[in-house]
């Protein structure tokens, strides 16, 4: 009998034993960095000439590991090996599949800091940070292998006198997944696993600058008993590899992470009809945020200005739920301002593998040169309240910025910049708050800071988010608490943790037999 669902703990790191735990974790992936590490496809270990170097953002001179590099030839032999693979995957008993997550779960539990580690160096993420997504990928492992035991018998449908009927569920086939690096191991297990604890084969490419996080991840997979061809992995292009598998005839289903450019070209191309295809290609696509958390004029302004400063500032801004908009009643503005800026000028800068780092670098030289050419488009539209520099010299440090007095119209309050920087709008009313919350392309979280019910009740039906918080920051959902997916461009509201989620990577099915 499956146990229920419990959320995986964070790590307290005030304890002293715990700290020195993950100071030993650390040590010890530090000994394992520049490492090589290969495809698998097929169950076969494959060394290519072409490489992926990744490298830690905070010192760019540190090589994380070395990545064979897949091409079109070597994504086409994968989904051919997936396609094998799903004849026999897809008659496996659910709870068996469940088991074999079930089983990844408890490895990546007693290496918990290991992969907490690999985060830091690979990603740049700060202790908590990459712990909390650690937790993240323990807990997808440990739900969607529930679910998929829940959907065994399908679900409850009437029957007459003299006939019986059945609703079931089935796998689609081979998937396609193509994770972001930003939560490099929480989401990259999570949809990896819940199209094959569903039955389905993958064929996963990672995101170029996470792929040792995820070579280590299919390794666990493998350790804890996925057969061979069930989980392929090949890192590559988006251009090549990507497309490639995305294009293909014999893959059913395609689930991606990351921006709304990618992300709706690849329901585009998954829309065409290819030579040999006898089916619709189905995409569940998650593709970012413009976040925004309200601040009404009957508000506690401590709570608010915290929330502000998590929600923007927590992994560099780089979070599709990071609260970059900051919409505040005139009434408040300027005290709520200045709370945030004393709040943002304590916070600390550095190497995510150190103690007491609260925010990292960015990913990489791009995700840098994009933040600061953003920061030169604040200083046109807006106030310079704090912040603004950065330094690329040896890792791409940003420090925390604040613009104030941005027109809600303006770029900085409408394109997702993806880096720690929050921009303020002041507003007359909690209706126009609303409406400038409302008024970008994107949909995915938010949040209201407000003891008004009756403005809280106004934002449950008319702040249009597929994720809605109340007097808190707008970010760290949890698996099963808070199922996580957005409205408008931000995606097809696939809402990953959520009790619905396996379900997506299944064709539901009416069986009927007259007696």
């Amino acid at each position: 009998m499956v146990t229920p669902y419990k959320h995986e703990p964070f790590t307290d790191f005030s304890i002293k034993e715990n700290k020195e735990e993950f100071e030993e974790a650390l040590k010890y992936v530090k000994g394992e960095l520049g490492k090589q590490h290969d495809l698998l496809i097929d169950g076969e270990r494959i060394r290519t000439d072409a490489k992926i170097e990744s490298t830690n953002p905070a010192n760019t001179k540190e090589v994380v590991g070395t990545i064979s590099k897949a091409n079109k030839e070597l994504a086409e032999k994968a989904v051919e090996s997936a396609s094998e693979a799903f004849k026999d995957w897809r008659t496996w008993d659910p709870e068996a599949r469940a088991e074999i997550l079930f089983r990844a779960a408890a490895i990546i539990r007693r290496r918990k800091h290991e992969f907490s580690a690999y985060l830091a160096y690979e990603v740049g993420k700060p202790w908590k940070e990459a712990d909390a997504d650690t937790a993240e990928a323990i807990d997808f492992l440990e739900y969607y292998g529930r679910q998929a035991v829940e959907l065994k018998n399908g679900k409850h449908v009437e029957s007459r006198e003299g006939e019986h009927n059945q609703y079931v569920y089935q796998p689609i086939g081979v998937t396609a997944v193509i994770p972001p690096w930003n939560l490099a191991l929480a989401i990259m297990a999570g949809t990896t696993v819940a199209p094959i604890v569903a039955g389905n084969t993958v064929v996963m490419k990672p995101a170029s600058n996470s792929p040792v996080i995820a070579a280590k991840f299919v390794e666990v997979l493998e350790e804890a008993g996925m057969p061979k061809g069930v989980i392929n992995f090949i890192p590559g292009s988006g251009g090549e590899v990507g497309d490639t598998i995305v294009d293909h005839p014999k893959v059913g289903l395609i689930s991606f992470t990351g921006s709304r450019e990618v992300g709706t070209r690849i329901i585009e191309r998954a829309s065409k009809i290819q030579e040999g295809q006898n089916h619709l290609k189905q995409v569940i696509a998650e593709m970012g945020g413009k976040d925004t958390v309200v601040v009404d004029k009957e508000a506690d302004l401590e709570t608010a200005a915290e929330a502000i400063v998590v929600s923007a500032y927590g992994f560099s801004g780089q979070k599709c739920s990071s609260g970059s908009r900051a919409v505040v009643h005139e009434d408040v503005y300027d005290e709520v301002l200045e709370m945030v800026k004393e709040r943002t000028e304590k916070l600390t800068v550095g190497n995510a593998t150190e103690d007491n780092v609260y925010m990292g670098p960015v990913v990489d030289q791009g995700a840098f040169d994009k933040v600061m050419s953003y920061i030169e488009i604040g200083k046109e539209e807006g106030r310079l309240v704090t912040g603004g520099k950065g330094d690329d010299s040896k890792g791409y440090f940003i420090e925390p910025t604040i613009f104030a007095d941005l027109a809600p119209d303006s770029r900085m309050q409408q394109e997702e910049i993806f880096g720690p920087v929050v921009c303020f709008t002041k507003v007359r009313d909690f209706d126009e708050a609303i409406d400038v919350a409302n008024n970008t392309e994107y949909g995915l979280t938010g949040a209201v800071i407000s003891n008004n019910r009756a403005h809280l009740e106004k934002a449950k039906y008319d702040f249009h988010v597929g994720n809605l918080y109340f007097n808190r920051n707008c970010t760290g959902a949890i698996v099963g608490y808070q199922p996580f997916g957005g409205f408008k461009m931000s995606g097809t509201d696939s809402k990953a943790g959520g009790p619905d989620y396996v379900m997506l990577h299944m064709q539901a099915k009416t069986i009927s037999e007259m007696f």
